[in-house]
């Protein structure tokens, strides 16, 4: 690249911009996704309990907890293309709404039909939350800091895990206080803080640039057509420019694909984590809400540490085929080690975690621009979050079938495994990209 190049995207991407965007948007994004994977997941540690008090199988549940994804996903383009057009803080404050309410209202299920609808319309309402957080932040971070910031938003999950298992532990306690069970407190006092933070995405969370009132009229210019001018170059360079193209994208399907497989490791440990730490021995609630949070604590060091390396093309490969195939060898050591070298190995799959999905998800930014963009990645995780209903459900029938909790992790890491023979096919060359991306964030005085 020439040097006018490198002065004009040190411009563009200038690291005081991208610090002041950072403090700003993304302590709000991730409060509102730790809540959201506490609200989608806790049913995790009330699986014994539903058992007992409203005789929900394990497959029911297996069911039950995939049909929350398969909802999702019917609904995750739609929702992107609804926020493309009304605007993120207006969707994102209705999504947190809906789904607060619904997750409360868990606590009133009497039965394994009342379980799958709740789950349902939980999924419905939260539908489009996670793919519309990721085509916001292609509204403020340029593609080489994209994986960075993506990585940084997704320690959300883990820390949701490290607070959410001992938390809902501890409130399953409350057993029996004001006649009501320990899960269904559990659902009530989980499900309500989204309700109480939609008001203030309403307050502070701008649409983009142009709306943040902390960033200057010629920050914000910049920075929206040095993005706009990005996103042009990728789609010109991919040839993808509608929807339909997407389809047709064989880049795109393999990530799709790959992605697939990594959910279905993602949510096969979410859900079924307690459950096989359960197994060990006899332990309380909260000592195995505790033991559930350890490989969490690994999934967030990983997620802060690690997508920032992903700067280029042959980096992002290596970081993904080595953290794949690494998720692989945990999940082979979890289901075959007794229980202290077990929850190594899946600290070992769980550190990988959110270090490949940034990866994954900054794809789409690369090939696609405008309305294609928000359909393209709600596709992506409509596809490959219907792993989240393939793991839990498929692990729920091993379970049931050989009445071993772990029993299910061999076919995870046989997916897992088929993702990172993918991933080796993944370019190791950037594209190149037209000068026009460069050009438009130098200030008038340097382009003169």
């Amino acid at each position: 690249m020439s040097s006018t190049s490198d002065s004009s995207a040190a411009t563009a991407e200038d690291p005081r911009l991208t610090r002041l965007i950072t403090r700003k948007l993304m302590p709000l994004l991730m409060v509102a996704y730790v809540i959201s994977f506490i609200d989608r997941t806790n049913i995790g540690l009330a699986k014994t309990h539903l058992e007992a008090d409203m005789g929900i199988s394990a497959a029911a549940f297996g069911l039950g907890a995939g049909l929350f994804f398969l909802a999702y996903s019917l609904c995750e383009v739609p929702s992107n293309l609804l926020m493309h057009r009304f605007g993120a803080r207006f969707w994102i404050t209705r999504i947190m709404v809906t789904w607060g309410l619904l997750s409360a209202g868990m606590a009133f299920v009497q039965g394994e039909t009342s379980f799958y609808v709740m789950r349902v319309l939980l999924g419905i309402a939260e539908a489009g939350f996670f793919p519309g957080v990721m085509l916001y932040l292609t509204y403020w971070f340029t593609r080489r800091q994209r994986a960075a910031a993506m990585g940084t938003f997704l320690a959300a999950v883990p820390i949701a895990n490290i607070i959410g298992a001992p938390l809902s532990g501890a409130i399953l306690g409350l057993d029996g206080v004001a006649g009501l069970q320990g899960w269904q407190w559990m659902f009530l006092l989980e499900g309500m803080p989204a309700v109480v933070l939609a008001v203030v995405v309403w307050k502070l969370l701008p649409d983009g640039p142009r709306d943040a009132p902390w960033l200057s009229e010629e920050q914000a210019g910049r920075l929206e057509a040095h993005l706009e001018a990005e996103q042009e170059a990728g789609a010109a360079e991919s040839g993808t420019h509608s929807f339909a193209g997407v389809f047709r994208d064989k880049f795109l399907l393999m990530t799709i694909a790959i992605y697939f497989c990594h959910q279905i490791a993602v949510y096969s440990l979410t859900y079924f984590l307690p459950t096989i730490i359960e197994s060990w021995g006899e332990m309380d609630s909260f000592t195995v809400g505790l033991i559930t949070a350890l490989p969490w604590v690994a999934s967030a060091a990983g997620a802060l540490l690690l997508p920032r390396h992903a700067t280029n093309a042959a980096r992002s490969r290596t970081i993904l085929v080595g953290g794949l195939a690494a998720m692989t060898a945990g999940l082979l050591i979890a289901a075959v080690a007794p229980a202290v070298v077990a929850i190594l190995g899946f600290c070992l799959t769980a550190a990988c975690f959110f270090v490949v999905q940034p990866i994954m998800f900054a794809v789409p930014s690369t090939r696609l621009s405008g309305a294609t963009l928000a359909g393209g990645i709600a596709l992506m995780n409509t596809i490959g979050i219907l792993g989240g209903f393939v793991g839990p459900y498929v692990m729920g029938l091993l379970e049931e079938a050989t009445g071993s909790a772990v029993s299910g992790l061999w076919f995870v890491a046989a997916l897992v495994a088929v993702g990172a023979l993918l991933g080796l096919r993944f370019p190791t060359r950037d594209p190149e990209f037209h000068d026009s991306v460069a050009e438009v964030g130098r200030p008038a005085a340097e382009a003169g």
